[in-house]
């Protein structure tokens, strides 16, 4: 596939001017509404973030540490995670105060007003109201510095809390003089353990108070609350400043790290970190007589600089994955890698304006490989967090060396691709297995399958420019996996369940077989395969029939809330990543026109220059990176290969001053059809292809070859009473389907599969497989499961399902099939602000031995156990005598998920039915994520078993 590829004007060398882009940023963008972003001081792609914190409790719109709506402030951290949707960071918060100290946080928290605040690029200031103190912060990359002017006279107190935010696993406070402090915060959250040393610096001796403290090793060793006070006797008007300096690996690391700032300057600071914005941000220059435009342009690429976050030493020193301390040499390691949001835009606009970072965030991801196991997914502190999906790190690989960046080893980064690839997690087992992810196999299971089979072409570019033949035709085959759940009838990504469609079917439902999204939102993502994909709608003409439709239907999805599925045009969500290539599709079929509308569009009504400017979550970079990149006129719709979609840029002139040091410049009086110069520069400048043969390539024409997507097999039910139904279809009629039917209990012998030419009947527990063959080629073998029931029960349930919990109904209850661990696979029923009940009717009185039922716990999605379990036998279905009470003693707060059967083993006398009610644990606690939402449990049960 070919890319239009733009730009040309001329190219001068001269440097660029002293302009203070710095001026243009407005911090406050994105701190409101659903942005997630923070106004404090940082430098670009600095260690520190400082920040003020407003919310310490966890809530999604804190994540953080600061929301535009609030009015408090409790101190002020260094480390903050820039527009995502967990609450990791906080680290080492300090907070002004005077009279006598608190170590609580409602006594130590201060008022503040907007009108007080001031945010710059590396600057922040606010007044706290309660004492009448003026703060003022800035940093460099790894010491965060404080100023704080006591407008009154009295006892002045600095509050040092290690508690707020995250699980604390190891506080740590070491005295080393009166104007000197060590410290360790160890936690968990997101990242499972994380590490931050801190040495905390005053210009003026302190004296402790309100502490009991130990002699430990010569120091005084503070772990009483895991908090402290510094307190002394100030002036009016006098000022304390403090300096902060952060380390990952040791308190030795954070005393070397201090060297950055060897002075008690704060003006000087200021300036140096106004500089390094000014010489990041001079990199792109736009100009516009609008000021607002200006404003989200530059805050834009700010954003896009706050992260990855350098996490090494001075000296190299950096904790690596296997929590080891190693010295990077040769280039520098980072942290906080949102791949599964910034693989899209943010990446591969720092192949462009950033080449060295690009490769030594690779040299990271190798590292992290060698001393983790694989390659990052969503990596935070040195640890994995697993959120989100795909191996997204191959993407920002493959783009790299696409693009010929060098500074890395090709062939490691290709080894540590194709490991994490043929790993057996995360659904890929299947994946590999049958060319698709079932929701049998995992849930997630559409947006996993799709997301690998991207990445699986950018490892096949990979094995391309590296001449591995073998290595490139398995994952080009791979690549193609997105055939396997597409439904040509419906023209829509959907899930599979048992080896058939899952039904019904509303592709505008978010529930779990899509990651934060839903049919709408994935059908599009094959941007590995454009062609085949409007080849598999039926064509330009009804690919772009598909496109309008989405962007004009009812702006209102299905299913279960999702906060993150924001700035709806139709079923299109800009305020979500998924969305973010599909404007640029028009370009594919002969229509820029439509993707020029839509995406100025998105340009003026999602991005706005005020404190909810931003229409979803910043997510580390990629919000914004969509902006900087589609305002300059360029998009990467495939991130992989050489190349860029072209778009009509917003401003009049645009100049990128690029690491070769000339300058290349664009305005509005461009024609497309000179747009040249980009595809010069990557000739002429290290875009190409490095230390090999470009004869010897493979050569992808000669290798890619379609594969034969899979069949489906079609039953009404997956459990059954007597007989059912089996129906087998293909999506091509050219294609021969082969079947096998294996009775469940059936030892494993020669496999005989016949030619399948109508539905037929089975009437035991058995196992039907399937393939295809057309015109030589045979698809993957697809396997369905079909259970005979153990019995003729039914049941009658009196409580009402969440439609996103059905378990298959009322039936999969009784159908001898147990739900796992995994919940979000669909095989249990889910039950919210209200008990369960349920009357199972045996269909004649019987003696009853025992009564069980299944119920799972997962806290962190809000599913707890019943607090009991209440069975009842009656002979009438009216008059119901209560048999047994069943409660539990696991703890609520388990940070695992467990299913726990409720079992009675009384004697019982005989009857006909069977009651079941469970009571719903109620209302979430306080120390639950949910609480502030005034949320409410889920019950989640399957499988009552009666005998």
């Amino acid at each position: 596939m070919k890319k239009t590829i733009f730009f040309l004007l001329f190219a001068f060398a001269v440097s660029a001017q002293q302009t203070q882009f710095s001026k243009y940023v407005n911090p406050f963008i994105g701190t409101g509404g659903h942005g997630h972003t923070f106004p404090g001081a940082t430098v670009p792609y600095g260690m520190v973030q400082l920040s003020p914190d407003t919310r310490i409790d966890g809530s999604w719109d804190g994540c953080s540490g600061y929301h535009y709506d609030d009015s408090i402030i409790y101190g002020f951290s260094h480390t903050h995670l820039n527009g995502t949707g967990c609450s990791d960071y906080g680290d080492i918060m300090l907070m002004p105060t005077m009279g006598k100290p608190s170590f609580n946080p409602k006594e130590y928290s201060s008022n503040f007003k907007h009108g007080n605040e001031k945010a710059s690029a590396g600057f922040y200031s606010v007044k706290l109201d309660k004492h009448n103190i003026d703060v003022r912060l800035t940093s460099s990359t790894r010491v965060g510095f404080h100023e704080y002017t006591f407008n009154e006279a009295g006892q002045a107190n600095i509050i040092l809390d290690l508690n707020h935010r995250d699980k604390l696993l190891e506080g740590r406070i070491r005295i080393i003089d009166n104007k000197t402090i060590e410290v360790l915060r160890r936690s968990e959250a997101w990242a499972k353990d994380q590490y931050v040393y801190a040495r905390i610096e005053f210009n003026m001796p302190f004296k402790k108070s309100s502490l009991i403290s130990t002699k430990k090793e010569g120091l005084i060793d503070i772990t009483e609350n895991n908090a402290a006070v510094f307190s002394k006797k100030v002036k009016k008007g006098e000022k304390i400043l403090v300096k902060v300096s952060l380390s990952p690996t040791s308190y030795e690391g954070a005393k070397l790290n201090s060297s950055e700032i060897n002075h008690w300057n704060f003006e000087q600071t200021k300036k140096e970190a106004e500089a390094l914005w000014n010489k990041e941000l001079a990199k792109i220059e736009v100009s516009s007589e609008n000021k607002d435009q200006l404003a989200i342009f530059y805050t834009a690429l700010y954003h896009t600089m706050m992260q990855p976050n350098i996490a090494q030493d001075v000296d190299g020193k950096y904790r690596g994955r296997d929590n080891k301390i190693h010295v990077a040499e040769g280039f520098n390691y980072y942290s906080v890698f949102s791949l599964w949001d910034t693989f899209r835009a943010a990446h591969p606009l720092y192949t462009l304006i950033d080449k060295k970072r690009t490769a030594d965030y690779i040299n990271t991801f190798i590292k992290q490989y060698e001393q983790g196991g694989r390659l990052p997914v969503w990596e935070l502190a040195s640890n994995e967090t697993d959120c989100m999906i795909g191996y997204h790190s191959v993407s920002v690989i493959a783009d790299a060396m696409a693009k010929g960046i060098k500074g890395f080893d090709y062939e490691k980064a290709f080894e540590a691709a194709k490991h994490s690839a043929m790993l057996d997690h995360l659904g890929l087992e299947a994946y590999k297995r049958q060319g698709f992810i079932s929701m049998d196999d995992e849930h997630e299971s559409v947006s996993k399958t799709v997301e690998y089979a991207y990445d699986d072409w950018c490892i096949a570019q990979m094995a391309q420019i590296l001449n591995k033949k073998e290595d490139y035709e398995y994952f080009i085959k791979r690549s193609q996996s997105w055939k396997n759940i597409f439904d040509w009838e419906t023209g829509f990504m959907r899930p599979k369940k048992n080896g058939g469609w899952d039904k019904p079917f509303d592709p505008r439902e978010v529930n779990n077989n899509f990651t934060e999204g839903n049919s709408w939102h994935y059908s599009f993502f094959v941007p590995q395969d454009i062609p085949g994909m409007i080849e598999a709608y039926g064509g330009k003409e009804k690919f772009e029939a598909k496109l309008d439709e989405m962007f004009s239907a009812e702006s209102k999805t299905t299913g279960r809330e999702q906060v993150d599925v924001t700035g709806l045009i139709g079923q299109y969500a800009h305020g979500n990543e998924p969305s973010h290539h599909m404007a640029y599709l028009y370009n594919y079929i002969g229509k820029p026109e439509k993707t020029n509308k839509m995406v100025h569009y998105i340009l003026t009504e999602f991005y706005k220059n005020t404190p909810d400017g931003l229409i979803g979550n910043e997510d580390c970079g990629q919000m914004s990176a969509w902006y900087v990149l589609s305002a300059m006129g360029i998009y990467d719709v495939t991130p992989g290969e050489m190349g860029w979609d072209y778009v009509l840029p917003i401003f009049k002139e645009v100049k990128l001053n690029l690491e070769d040091k000339k300058v290349r410049v664009l305005n509005e009086k461009t024609n497309k059809s000179t747009y040249q110069w980009l595809d010069t520069y990557l000739e002429e400048h290290s875009y190409k292809y490095p230390d090999f043969d470009v004869a010897k390539a493979v050569k992808e024409e000669d290798l890619i070859k379609d594969i034969i997507p899979v069949p489906t097999i079609q039953a009404a039910s997956r459990a059954f009473k007597n007989e059912l139904q089996i129906e087998i279809k293909s999506q091509n009629p050219k294609d021969v389907i082969y079947y096998e039917v294996k009775n469940l209990n059936q030892k494993d012998g020669d496999q005989i599969y016949l030619a399948y030419s109508k539905p037929f009947i089975i009437k035991e527990s058995s196992i039907v497989l399937a393939y295809v063959l057309n015109n030589g080629q045979k698809s993957y073998t697809i396997s369905a499961t079909f259970f005979k029931k153990p019995n003729n029960y039914t049941i009658d349930i009196k409580s009402t399902y969440n439609p996103q919990y059905h378990a298959g109904g009322p039936e999969g209850l009784l159908d001898g099939i147990h739900g796992t661990e995994n919940w979000r696979k669909g095989d249990w029923q889910g039950y919210q602000t209200q008990d369960f009940e349920a009357i199972i009717d045996l269909q004649k009185a019987m003696p009853i031995t025992s009564i069980k039922a299944s119920f799972l716990q997962d806290q962190r999605s809000w599913i707890l156990l019943p607090k009991q379990v209440e069975y009842y036998i009656s002979n009438d279905n009216k008059t119901f005598e209560l048999v047994e009470i069943i409660t539990h003693n696991i703890d609520p707060k388990l940070d695992q998920n467990i299913v726990h059967s409720f079992d009675s083993n009384k004697k019982f006398a005989e009857a006909r039915y069977v009651k079941v009610i469970a009571r719903n644990f109620g209302k979430l606690p306080e120390w639950h994520i949910g609480h502030p939402y005034n949320g409410e449990a889920f019950i989640f049960i399957d499988e009552i078993i009666v005998k």
